[in-house]
């Protein structure tokens, strides 16, 4: 891999399963999981949406980082939820968007706290939120490099 330093990697393994016209086979270390469409877009739904898959990265991400962090000082936070949601909404429609034609995929996070704190660290628990490193890597630069292979 050349002369770059790897600071980490994770790595995931996705292959038709032949079960289903899009239901796709993922391995991940011992994990296994199943991706597909819903019936209404030809697939068998056996399993997620790949965007789902997103969201759920985005949502287990922001859960552990807030409960890590809480944990860490000591913040009496009893509960966390996250509720995502993913469209697609007009660029005009986005006043805080780059893009300003066409779509923009938008991501909804609603997060449920529960726990006996004051409105100053519900507030620095979602700046902790902001920073959980999928949410990092969903908002900083991204490079894709794709490869075919034998």
């Amino acid at each position: 891999m050349n002369d770059k330093v790897l600071v980490r990697a994770e790595a995931v393994d996705v292959r038709e399963s032949g079960r289903g016209k899009y239901t796709i086979d993922i391995a991940i270390g011992p994990h296994a999981l199943v991706a597909d469409e819903p019936r209404e877009a030809g697939g068998d739904d056996a399993g997620p949406r790949p965007h789902e898959f997103v969201l759920a990265g985005l949502g287990a991400c922001t859960a552990m980082t807030l409960r890590m962090y809480a944990d860490r000082k000591g913040i009496p936070l009893k509960h966390v939820s996250v509720h995502l949601i993913h469209h697609k909404i007009k660029a005009a429609d986005c006043p805080d968007c780059v893009t300003k034609e066409g779509e923009v995929e938008e991501m909804i996070r609603e997060i449920k706290l529960e726990g006996d704190f004051d409105a100053a660290t519900r507030q620095k628990l979602l700046e902790i939120a902001n920073k959980c490193p999928v949410h990092r890597t969903l908002t900083g630069e991204i490079k894709i490099r794709t490869l075919l292979v034998d």
